[in-house]
C-alpha cells in the first residue's frame, strides 16, 4: 500500500514537470551561449576560448543542479532557512577574514583550486530565511515597522558584510529582493511612509559614506561626457554598441564595438551590449520577451503554491531575476549608474550562474508539488 502511494506520489511529480519553465531556461541558456562566444571570440588567442568554455562548463552543471533541486520536498528548507542563513553568513566573514582580491575586492573564497563568491548565494540564503520568517509569522492586517525588526536585521546583517567586501551591487541588490519579499507580504501604509522619508532623510549620510569611484559612478550616470576617456568611458561605448545595432544588428561575430575592444567588460557587465549591437532591437526584444515570460512564469507559480512558504519563497526567486534585469539592462543603456550588476544567466561567472540555476530549480520544486495539499 505504501509502496503504490509513493509510485502514485512520484508519477505526479512527473506528470507536473514544469516545461515552460525548462524551455525559457534552454532558450536563455543557448542564447547566452551564443553571445559569450561572440564577445569573447576577439580575444579568443589571449584567454578567450577559456571565458567561453567556462560559461559552457558551469551551464552545464547549472542544469544539472536545477534537476537535482527537484528531488526532494523544498519544506525541508524550511526547516533548515536558519541554519542555511548562518552558514551563508559564516561564509561572508571567512571572505573578509580570508578571501582573494582582485581589483581591490574581496569577493572570492578559493576551494578544490576554484573560486566562488559567497555574497551570490547569501541571496538564496536570504530569501530562503526571510520566507521562513513570515511563515511563522503571518500578519493579515500589515505589518508595521516594530514588527519587521527581525527581517530587517536578518537583511542587515549581509548587507553590511557584503558591502564590507566591498561589493555595492550585490549589497543593494540584497535590500532591493528583502524588500521586494517584505511589501508583497504587505505593510502598513503609515508604516510605509515612515521608512520612505527615513530612506530619503539618510541620503546625505550615505551620499558622504560612499567610496569615491561609487561617487565617481553616480556622477558620471548623470554626465557621462564629463569623463568620456575615464569614468565615462564605459558607458558610452556601450550606449554606442546598443545603438549602433539599430533595428537588425550588424550580424553575429560582426560588431564593431565589440571586436575592436572599445566596449569593455564585454563578456561580463556589458554582455547585453554585444546581444544588443548584433542583433538589434529585434534581438534585443525576443531576448527581454524571454526573461519577461520568465518573471510572469514565476510569479504564477507563486500564486498556485498551496502554502506561504511556497508564495514567499518563489516571489523571492523571482524578484532576483525582475531586478537583475531592469538594473544591468539600465545600466548598458544609461538609464542606472554601473553598479556591477550581472545579467543573470548571460553575464560571464560561475557563482552567478549555478546560484541562478539553484534558484530555478527551487522555483521548479515549488511548481511540481502544487498539488501537494489539493
Amino acid at each position: 500500500m505504501v509502496n503504490g502511494q509513493r509510485m502514485l506520489f512520484d508519477r505526479r511529480l512527473l506528470q507536473n514537470f514544469d516545461w515552460v519553465l525548462l524551455l525559457l531556461l534552454v532558450l536563455i541558456g543557448i542564447i547566452s551561449t551564443a553571445n559569450m562566444y561572440s564577445a569573447s571570440f576577439s580575444i579568443w588567442d589571449a584567454g578567450g576560448s577559456h571565458i567561453f568554455n567556462k560559461q559552457l562548463y558551469f551551464f552545464l552543471i547549472g542544469f544539472v543542479l536545477f534537476l537535482m533541486m527537484t528531488t526532494f520536498d523544498y519544506h525541508a528548507l524550511e526547516r533548515m532557512a536558519y541554519p542555511i542563513y548562518l552558514l551563508s553568513v559564516a561564509m561572508l566573514v571567512l571572505v573578509l577574514l580570508k578571501g582573494e582580491i582582485y581589483s581591490g575586492s574581496q569577493r572570492w573564497l578559493s576551494l578544490g583550486g576554484m573560486s566562488f563568491q559567497p555574497s551570490e548565494f547569501s541571496k538564496i540564503a536570504l530569501i530562503i530565511v526571510l520566507s521562513r520568517y513570515f511563515t511563522d509569522h503571518i500578519n493579515s492586517t500589515g505589518y508595521r515597522l516594530r514588527d519587521l525588526w527581525q527581517p530587517f536585521l536578518l537583511i542587515a546583517v549581509p548587507f553590511l558584510l557584503v558591502l564590507k567586501e566591498p561589493d555595492l551591487g550585490t549589497a543593494l541588490i540584497l535590500v532591493i529582493i528583502s524588500l521586494s519579499v517584505i511589501l508583497f507580504m504587505k505593510v502598513n501604509w503609515k508604516s510605509f511612509l515612515v521608512f520612505i522619508t527615513a530612506s530619503l532623510l539618510s541620503a546625505p549620510f550615505i551620499w558622504f559614506n560612499l567610496e569615491g569611484y561609487q561617487k565617481r559612478r553616480v556622477l558620471t550616470f548623470l554626465d557621462p561626457d564629463s569623463d568620456p576617456l575615464g569614468a565615462g568611458y564605459h558607458i558610452i561605448q556601450s550606449k554606442i554598441a546598443v545603438g549602433s545595432g539599430l533595428l537588425w544588428g550588424k550580424g553575429f561575430l560582426k560588431g564593431t564595438q565589440t571586436r575592436l575592444h572599445f566596449l569593455p567588460e564585454q563578456h561580463s557587465d556589458f554582455a547585453f551590449s554585444v546581444m544588443a549591437e548584433e542583433w538589434g532591437f529585434i534581438g534585443s526584444a525576443f531576448l527581454l520577451i524571454l526573461y519577461l515570460l520568465l518573471i510572469l512564469w514565476g510569479t504564477n507559480i507563486a500564486k498556485n503554491s498551496k502554502d506561504i512558504f511556497g508564495t514567499v519563497l518563489a516571489i523571492g526567486i523571482t524578484s532576483i531575476v525582475f531586478w537583475q534585469v531592469v538594473i544591468n539592462v539600465g545600466m548598458t543603456i544609461g538609464l542606472l549608474p554601473v553598479v556591477g550588476i550581472p545579467l543573470v544567466l548571460f553575464s560571464s561567472g560561475g557563482s552567478s550562474i549555478i546560484s541562478t540555476m539553484l534558484c530555478m530549480g527551487l522555483l521548479m520544486n515549488i511548481s511540481m508539488r502544487r498539488f501537494m495539499f489539493q
